[in-house]
């Protein structure tokens, strides 16, 4: 099986680890990275995004040993739209977070306009942060919690 899955990825974390897991699982896995203007507007607050280059080599340290301990290939490829890659016929399902399912929808839906067979949707759910909120890139990048979701040193308990 083929399996897509796309984003930012600044900086990866343990949710993203958890979508990279289940594609791995189904498949051989592309990821889509978003090119530098797209990552700038496809943000929902406005925060610095490092360069492709950058997230791309750190999405490689990360996918190379998912990938061979499932035994899969990978690929990593540019997105400059936001639907991506998975309008490609070749792939056979998506993996998406809860927050992206409509994303993966709207890919069937253009999937479906060219005569092609709609992908199987995976949906992820996100990963709880020590605190019980959901891991997420901008919490991190507040200084709110680590990329495994264990709170700061300045945002424990103890210290509210």
């Amino acid at each position: 099986m083929q399996v897509a899955l796309g984003g930012t990825f600044d900086p990866i974390h343990d949710g993203h680890r958890a979508l990279f897991e289940r594609a791995f699982e189904l498949g051989d896995v592309t990821v889509g990275l978003t090119s530098d203007d797209l990552a700038s507007e496809t943000r929902h607050e406005p925060r610095r995004v490092r360069p492709f280059a950058e997230r791309k080599a750190d999405l490689e340290l990360e996918l190379e040993p998912l990938a061979s301990a499932h035994d899969r290939e990978y690929a990593i490829r540019r997105l400059d739209e936001p639907t991506g890659i998975a309008t490609d016929p070749t792939y056979d399902a998506i993996v998406v977070s809860p927050e992206t399912r409509d994303g993966a929808e709207k890919i069937n839906e253009i999937r479906a306009e060219r005569g092609v067979d709609p992908l199987r949707v995976e949906v992820v759910d996100h990963v709880p942060a020590e605190d019980g909120e959901r891991i997420s890139s901008t919490r991190i990048a507040r200084g709110e919690i680590d990329r495994h979701g264990n709170l700061t040193p300045e945002r424990t308990p103890e210290t509210e």
